[in-house]
């Protein structure tokens, strides 16, 4: 269960960095936080760990349905481009794909030793955190940024499940804290797009 979900996790992003349209975006981050918060309650009930399913059930509701959400109705309110084709042509980021994920099991196998879970799943959390910053370097819109930028932050909290077995409830609900100061910043980020815009549109 655990193999597959993480497998999720991956085909969701790097799906995400094909995606032209905003919506879809959206929906692909959702899926991926879904298989984030499954995971933690996978892991959680496995290891009779409280913290972590507290954790996958906030993942569940803050990041897989609330976040998407605000993210859309913002979108809506702020009438943002949702055409949102890539900078990088599409044959390149097919060969940026696997060159990353073959780079990641080569860092990572220098420290297998040292971590407590499986090498692969932490190889795949490095590769989804380098997937995610390629998500947000690919896009000139504040929006896919912006998800680029949520992506990371599931990206570390995988690392952190994978590697150290649960990260520290403290340490988990620091991030959270953080995710909701980020939808203040992203609400000032979009009007101040939506001003550029309209100062163009009147230019």
């Amino acid at each position: 269960m655990v193999d597959l979900l993480i497998g999720i996790f991956l085909a969701t992003l790097i799906t995400a960095l094909f995606t032209a349209r905003l919506y879809r975006l959206l929906m692909w981050y959702s899926l991926n936080s879904l298989s984030l918060g499954l995971l933690a309650l996978t892991i959680g009930r496995a290891q009779h760990d409280g913290a972590m399913i507290i954790s996958g059930l906030i993942t569940l509701l803050l990041k897989a349905g609330a976040i998407p959400w605000i993210l859309k109705r913002l979108s809506q309110r702020f009438g943002l481009v949702r055409q949102i084709t890539p900078n990088i042509r599409i044959q390149y980021a097919i060969m940026l794909v696997p060159a990353i994920l073959v780079f990641t099991f080569y860092l990572a196998e220098p420290i297998s030793h040292m971590v407590e879970g499986n090498a692969n799943y932490v190889a795949i959390s490095i590769s989804s955190l380098f997937l995610a910053l390629l998500l947000m370097m690919e896009h000139n819109n504040i929006a896919p940024k912006i998800v680029g930028f949520l992506s990371m932050e599931n990206a570390l909290f995988l690392l952190g499940t994978t590697a150290t077995g649960g990260m520290p409830m403290l340490v988990e609900l620091g991030i959270f804290f953080d995710l909701l100061m980020a939808i203040v910043v992203i609400n000032l980020l979009m009007r101040r797009e939506e001003m550029e815009n309209s100062g163009e549109a009147g230019a």
